[in-house]
């Protein structure tokens, strides 16, 4: 009985120790994993504070960067919607009139003036008035910033006359006769893709004609922005050169003649008369000549024939009277 009850308080010893050593053990864990929760939750909270800093971070950047991106679309879209004042394309034309001492001089120095600057002469037309006076008419291209140093060396050539000038702004044209050359290169690429593509002879044929007719409204693009440009870097000028006193300009001398004007157009109008007599009698000389001869011939002629009609009748009378006296 002794031995059982001592083995049986050993035993309870040895399970009330083995129950509080299971509990500080349970006791020491759970105080670890609080201590290990509480600095995982103050490292979560920093992560937490310092994540969404890094989330706007990011999503700064990406907002940046969109709005970069936007900004450079909306730039190149601005571009091509309205270009900027320096991308302008202006066609501009002056028009001047100058009374020169000799025209073709000036019509010499016109001409190196627009060869100057880098310019041609596109069209030159000269006429002689009178057999005195001499006008004439250019038509020269240059280009668009030397335009007004050109206008300046020409109205400084003789006395201006008159002078106009315009401009006329085409950006807008310029700038859809680009887009629709985009556009129709774009569809003449996929009108040979489609070519390549077919099988069929009859969608070949048809792809054909579609691409020719493309290909032709392309040209016309090409051909309306060659002239856009060429019209839009080179201004052109028309220049009229007259000399003084030209026949048909309007002059105080042709409206109120003087004494003088009106005795040199009397001499003048008497020597003239007197040449076309000249030549009147020049040319009616050789029929006044041979009227003149045939005249001469028949007088000759006549006289000849009234002295052999003479003659008879004078013999005849003696012979009338001696036969009288004999009856």
């Amino acid at each position: 009985m002794d031995v059982e009850t001592k083995s049986g308080r050993s035993f309870v010893r040895a399970r009330a120790a083995l129950v509080a050593g299971s509990l500080g053990l349970l006791l020491a864990v759970s105080g670890c994993g609080a201590s290990g929760d509480s600095m995982d939750s103050g490292a979560k909270a920093a992560d937490g504070k310092a994540a969404p800093r890094e989330g706007f971070a990011d999503e700064g950047g990406a907002a940046a960067s969109a709005a970069s991106k936007e900004q450079a679309d909306g730039k190149a879209a601005g571009k091509k919607a309205a270009p900027k004042p320096g991308g302008t394309h202006v066609i501009r034309t002056a028009a001047l009139s100058v009374e020169v001492k000799s025209v073709p001089k000036a019509v010499a120095a016109a001409r190196g003036a627009a060869e100057g600057a880098g310019g041609l002469v596109a069209s030159e037309n000269t006429e002689r008035l009178d057999d005195t006076y001499e006008t004439s008419h250019l038509v020269l291209r240059v280009p668009q910033e030397r335009l007004q140093e050109v206008l300046r060396e020409l109205a400084g050539s003789g006395k201006l006359l008159s002078r106009t000038s315009n401009a006329k702004d085409v950006t807008d044209q310029v700038v859809d006769v680009e887009s629709r050359i985009s556009t129709q290169r774009a569809s003449v690429a996929r009108v040979r893709e489609l070519m390549d593509q077919a099988e069929k002879i009859s969608d070949v044929v048809a792809l054909e004609g579609e691409l020719s007719s493309r290909q032709s409204d392309l040209e016309s693009l090409l051909a309306q922005q060659a002239s856009l440009k060429d019209r839009t870097s080179l201004a052109t000028i028309t220049l009229d050169l007259t000399p003084p006193d030209a026949p048909g300009d309007d002059g105080s001398k042709d409206e109120d003649p003087g004494f003088l004007d009106a005795l040199g157009g009397g001499w003048d109008a008497f020597v003239t008369m007197l040449r076309w007599i000249a030549v009147a009698f020049g040319a009616a000389f050789p029929f006044l000549l041979t009227a003149a001869l045939a005249v001469v011939v028949w007088r000759v002629l006549r006289k000849r024939k009234a002295a052999r009609g003479a003659a008879p009748v004078v013999t005849a009378a003696p012979a009338g009277k001696d036969g009288a006296s004999a009856s």
